[in-house]
């Protein structure tokens, strides 16, 4: 069982920056892989970005690569979304997920658990 909770979203200009956190309690967090999701209003859920249980593969769309690096700490059980160069249209709830295979996927079926998610607000 992981229960996970995402902290630092925000409004921001774009062209700016935020740093989102996931707080994941259990003992086999590292054993999970991880990833970000988000949904925008009248739209589907999608996938965002991904991590393998050891942090050393990542995955990412294609409409966030090169400004979005997510990143994990096994020893703090936690997993970060650095967002750079932001734009309107990435404005969404963002979710924490925690996915039991291990490689970075961006399958949102694999994914078993989930944050409550967290508001993200580009203002053009």
């Amino acid at each position: 069982q992981v229960q996970l909770v995402e902290s630092g979203g925000g409004l921001v200009q774009a062209g700016g920056s935020l740093k989102l956190s996931c707080a994941a309690s259990g003992r086999t967090f590292s054993t999970y892989a991880m990833g970000w999701f988000r949904q925008a209003p009248g739209k589907e859920r999608e996938f965002v970005a991904s991590i393998s249980w050891s942090g050393g593969n990542t995955y990412y769309a294609d409409s966030v690569k090169g400004r979005f690096t997510i990143s994990r700490d096994n020893a703090k059980n936690t997993v970060d979304l650095q967002m750079d160069s932001l734009k309107a249209e990435d404005t969404a709830v963002y979710y924490c997920a925690a996915s039991p295979f291990t490689k970075a996927t961006y399958r949102v079926y694999e994914y078993d658990y989930w944050g409550q998610g967290t508001q993200v607000t580009v203002s053009s």
